[in-house]
């Protein structure tokens, strides 16, 4: 049996239970060793082969993964984060299931959500921004040429940029195409919840510069929108005037 599991942002506490456990009880974890926080791994037993996917192929992979199932025992495929966003499970998926290998999916918090909390903020502000678009920048790896970034910047929605911190040139470029100005809040936020985590407030004209003076390049989230730094109407839900399926408002 195979598990995937998120591992959460990074913190080691932000693991689900559920994907605790299944760390608990593996007899081979094989890990993202250059997203995933190795303090994790401490939950595993002593009997536990634990393998490093950033040093293999999704070949050496699935190959690792027929050889622990072929003597009946599990293993966990632990990935940053939730395994539905970037994870690059599908492939996996395919063929473990070619090879009648069964499998689940344990979901994890986000670095998007971990990025929200330490910097106290919402995504979805009601009169100012009900999207939230998490997207990358086109780099060695492309993007289909609908959701290229200038395109998406357009909505003017709060925005999520993953895998593009040591890009931000371009990526300030395409989102002032958009309907971003210089003076649209941003931030910064390199490894969220783990103990080196930072926390950079800039804009969007002063992303790349921002990095830059910090000295980020890579495992940071890149986070866009008024959701940051701007006035917002309060919530209908909660209105003492507002009639809800619970409570009369003063409405009615």
């Amino acid at each position: 049996m195979v598990h995937f599991v998120g591992a959460g942002p990074g913190a080691p506490d932000l693991i689900t239970l559920r994907g605790a456990a299944l760390l608990e009880k593996a007899d081979q974890v094989i890990y993202a060793g250059s997203l995933v926080n190795p303090a994790l791994l401490e939950r595993c037993k002593e009997s536990c082969r634990i393998l490093d996917s950033a040093r293999m192929t999704l070949e050496q992979v699935i190959a690792a993964i027929e050889e622990t199932e072929r003597d009946g025992l599990v293993t966990v495929r632990l990935h940053t984060g939730d395994p539905s966003l970037y994870g690059a499970i599908r492939e996996q998926m395919d063929m473990l299931d070619k090879r009648s290998i069964p499998y689940d999916v344990t979901p994890g918090v986000s670095s998007f959500s971990a990025a929200a909390a330490s910097l106290r903020a919402e995504y979805t502000l009601p009169g100012l921004s009900q999207t939230l678009i998490l997207t990358r920048m086109a780099g060695r790896t492309p993007v289909p040429e609908r959701e290229a970034l200038d395109r998406l910047a357009g909505a003017g929605a709060s925005m999520a940029l993953f895998l593009s911190a040591g890009m931000l040139e371009q990526v300030q470029t395409a989102l002032l195409k958009g309907a971003y100005t210089a003076d649209t809040p941003a931030a910064i936020v390199y490894k969220a919840s783990w103990p080196a985590e930072k926390i950079l407030r800039c804009t969007v004209g002063t992303l790349a510069e921002t990095a830059r003076e910090a000295g980020i390049s890579k495992t940071a989230l890149i986070l866009v929108g008024n959701f940051l730094d701007a006035d917002f109407e309060r919530s209908r839900l909660y209105a003492p005037d507002f009639t809800t399926g619970y409570r009369k408002g003063t409405d009615t």
